[in-house]
Formats: C-alpha cells, structure tokens, sequence
C-alpha cells in the first residue's frame, strides 16, 4: 500500500510540476512586487499578454512609497507629490525561455518600455512553481528621458530599478 501511495503522490506531483513559463499566444501574466532604487522604494504591477511564440506586450506601474530624506539644505521642506512617484509604461517583451532551453518553468525576457517619463528597457525573468504561481524579478533602466529640466525629483522615475515579487499566470 505504502508504494501505491508514493507513486501517486509522485505522479501528481508531476502533473503539477508540468507547467510551461510562457506558453505564446492568449497568455496572461500578472506581476506584483517590491521596487528598490536609488532614492526610494515602493511597488510596481504588470501585465503581459502574449501575442507569439516568443512576443508579448503589456503594461506596468510602479508607485514610490518611501523617498529618501534630503537631509538639511535647500529642499528640506520639499516631498515629492504624486505626479513625482507614480510612473506607467506600454512594453513589448522578447519572451526567450524556451530558446536558452534551460528549464520550461523559466520565462526569460528581455524588453523596451515607453512610459510617462522616459523610454527605456528592462530584462526580466520569471519562474513558475506551479500552474499559477511564480516570482518575478527584473531590472529596468532608461534609456532617453523626454526633458532635461532635472527638477529635484526628476531622478526617481528615470534610473535603474530593480523589481521582485510574485507572478501569476491567469
């Protein structure tokens, strides 16, 4: 009975285990997670939705909770107000997993982004324990920023970023 029961618990752990990162065309993902940069942190959410094999395209946000102190000078009574911590993007992604042939749970993408503040790129990777459930990391940085005022928050929205967080395939 004992070899019965692990044999059943093996075969469905397999069967649970056999998911695939992305699958290509009417596929959904959804990223939830922490934002750490230079000068704050805060959350950041995306959506994919593919369109190929290899292709897909989608939308993220991020939101910066905490900003850091300037400390005693000129800008000491200075916070940042919304417009200086929200930010949101239109990306394409080069979903390249399958190619590296690593592992089928592993999704990597590499992508460019065309947001309220810059236009940028980002490299990303995600990994799925189960069928619908996973995490993410990526790591965007700018690549033309639309005005060189460089007011006192221009910095927050147009530096290198990197992201963690959970990802869920619906």
């Amino acid at each position: 009975m004992k070899k019965v029961i692990v044999l059943l618990f093996l075969l469905s752990f397999g069967i649970i285990q056999s998911q695939q990162a992305f699958k290509g065309k009417g596929d959904i993902k959804v990223n939830v997670g922490a934002n750490i940069q230079d000068g704050g942190s805060g959350i950041q959410g995306s959506v994919d939705f593919g369109l190929a094999e290899n292709f897909s395209y989608g939308f993220v946000a991020s939101y910066l909770l905490g900003v850091n102190d300037y400390g005693a000078n000129q800008y000491s009574n200075k916070k940042p107000e919304f417009k200086d911590r929200f930010d949101a993007k239109f990306r394409i992604n080069a979903n390249i997993g399958n190619v590296f042939n690593i592992d089928e749970k592993l999704d990597i993408y590499p992508g460019l982004s065309l947001g309220l503040k810059n236009f940028g790129g980002h490299v990303g990777g995600r990994y799925l324990f189960t069928e619908g459930f996973g995490v993410f990391t990526e790591l965007g940085f700018p690549i033309a920023k639309y005005n060189d005022d460089n007011d006192l928050f221009d910095h927050l929205n147009n530096q290198f970023t990197f992201s963690l967080g959970a990802s869920f395939n619906l």
